[in-house]
């Protein structure tokens, strides 16, 4: 692995790149083997197979990233910008540092943690632990942190430092933990911490925003727990928090656990109540049906009434299942428990019909089996059919019924972002075609199909919906366009969607007639679009720029 200079300058390294995609291009051989060692899409093939493949500047840099021991060009990016730091005042250092180990919710940001930069940057300074036990927290560095505690006992229950957090809080919701060579130093020092009387119980408000670090939202609790068990989802650290008298009822810890449910149990066997937490409601939007039935398990209610928000739109449990296409033990689990099989949502579809409008023909022979069934009119067998991607099935039925599908409730016409929200591209491609409004919206954040397509990193699908004249700024519920979509997902990099291509995306977009856009002249990490100022990825960014570095030869 090739290592940094001590003052490495990202534009040497952009142009590093260019001249690396300069050789490739020309067919150089010590190019091509750079690609075949170090770029997952090159490995294993032939100079010929990798030639062919006509790689591109975000491959080049990607390439360049990796042999400096990078994962990606944006860590790499990231790490030489906070790098710089080093040349300022240590404490704007550990701010950035800070900013690397947490995630909004802690410093009041949109920006993702990003712990592997954290680690490589505290590899580079290690002066860093010493100077501020904050970031000894955050690390799980038990020799600082003790120490502390020996100068300053009452520190255990004090919050402080640059992000304003208590020690315990500092421990628990550090992204390093999620690193298995930082969790056992992370267990250690919430033990220390607690053994020397730090409150189980610590907590802070959420900063993610329209809240800030200075206004934190005191109604969305961020306990020490919830970090354990939400954040890190750690059992070990889970029930070391819970035998020393941590809350499990603290509204946060058992909804965020569901990703781990042994953390999920450990809560439970502590007394964790599921009524009034919406846990239940998320469990259902996740494949593995096991965190549902540990919920209904123990107490969940299957016939829950819907709070505020996206909830509200489906109703009962089973009718959510049901429209976010959960799998059959889903719905029989649910159905076991004693969902009510002929439950309907606030505009009146029932479970039944709704499953047969989002193509689950398993679901409703399960229903059937609870002796549900409904007659489906002509308008109900084209919804199917369309939701099932049976497009002969679908022409058939519009061939008989031309007014189809204007002619449907339009309620129903949120099938086709619902569609691109949960991954059926094959479902809205169908709709498409047969003439379902584009920009209709839906999704649990009331967003169009192209909107949902670009946050899932869809590209194939982005690139169908604008040749069939999506416009990119269609607006979704966050009110803001497909852009602020694009800028969002490509920074944040959301879990869920498999294999995601924001770059993809963002090239789709430039392919339908973006308008040109610039680098703010106030921070050049931004794009000004029509005077509005957004963040892009590194490589998405490179894109709406017009890509110019990936024709041009380095200057």
């Amino acid at each position: 692995m090739k290592k940094l200079p001590p003052k490495a300058n990202l534009d040497h390294l952009k142009k590093q790149a260019k001249e690396l995609l300069r050789l490739y291009r020309n067919g150089n051989a010590t190019a091509i083997a750079r690609f075949v060692h170090h770029l997952p899409a090159a490995a294993h093939r032939t100079d010929s197979e990798v030639a062919a493949l006509q790689l591109r500047l975000h491959d080049a840099q990607s390439c360049i990233a990796r042999e400096y021991g990078f994962s990606s060009w944006a860590d790499l990016a990231l790490y030489v910008e906070t790098s710089a730091f080093a040349h300022h005042e240590q404490a704007v250092l550990i701010h950035r540092w800070l900013g690397l180990a947490y995630g909004g919710d802690v410093t009041g940001t949109y920006d993702a943690a990003r712990p592997r930069v954290a680690v490589q940057l505290l590899q580079e300074h290690p002066d860093l632990l010493a100077t501020d036990p904050y970031v000894a927290c955050a690390a799980g560095h038990l020799e600082v942190v003790a120490r502390t505690i020996t100068a300053d006992p009452d520190w255990t229950n004090r919050a402080g430092g640059t992000l304003n957090l208590p020690p315990l809080v500092a421990v628990t919701h550090s992204r390093l933990g999620l690193l298995p060579e930082f969790i056992s130093g992370v267990r250690e020092c919430a033990q220390h911490l607690l053994q020397a009387g730090a409150n189980p119980n610590e907590r802070i408000g959420n900063r993610f925003p329209p809240a800030s670090l200075a206004t934190p939202d005191e109604m969305g609790p961020l306990s020490a727990l919830y970090g354990a068990a939400g954040v890190v989802r750690d059992p070990a650290l889970t029930e070391m928090l819970l035998k020393a008298g941590a809350d499990p009822n603290d509204g946060e810890s058992l909804y965020h656990s569901l990703e781990n449910p042994d953390c999920t149990r450990l809560l439970l066997r502590y007394g964790a109540r599921v009524t009034g937490t919406n846990a239940l409601r998320r469990a259902l939007d996740m494949p593995d049906p096991a965190p549902l039935e540990l919920l209904l398990a123990h107490g969940g209610d299957a016939n829950e009434p819907a709070g505020e928000g996206p909830t509200k739109v489906w109703g009962a449990p089973l009718l959510r299942a049901i429209a976010v296409s959960r799998s059959p033990r889903h719905i029989a689990a649910l159905l076991a428990a004693g969902a009510d099989p002929t439950a309907r949502t606030p505009a009146g579809v029932s479970a039944w019909r709704l499953a047969t409008q989002v193509g689950l023909p398993e679901v409703v022979e399960l229903l059937r089996g609870y002796g549900v069934e409904e007659d489906l009119s002509a308008e109900d067998d084209f919804v199917a059919a369309c939701a099932r991607a049976d497009a002969t099935e679908a022409r058939r039925i519009q061939a008989r019924h031309p007014d189809l599908p204007g002619s449907l409730p339009e309620d129903r016409f949120r099938l086709l972002p619902d569609a691109a929200a949960w991954g059926s591209s094959a479902a809205v491609k169908v709709m498409v075609e047969l003439g379902w409004p584009i920009a209709a919206r839906g999704g649990d954040w009331d967003a169009t199909a192209l909107n949902h397509a670009v946050f899932r990193g869809d590209a194939e699908l982005t690139a169908f919906l604008l040749s069939r004249g999506a416009s990119w700024r269609e607006t979704q519920g966050f009110g803001d366009d497909v852009l602020g979509t694009l800028s969002w997902g490509s920074v944040n990099e959301p879990t869920g969607p498999e294999n995601p291509d924001w770059i993809g995306c963002a090239r789709a977009l430039v392919a339908h007639g973006l308008p040109t856009m610039e680098r703010d002249p106030s921070n050049p990490e931004r794009l000004l679009i029509e005077g509005q100022p957004k963040r892009f990825s590194e490589g998405v960014t490179e894109v709406l720029l017009g890509d110019r570095g990936a024709t041009s030869e380095p200057s």
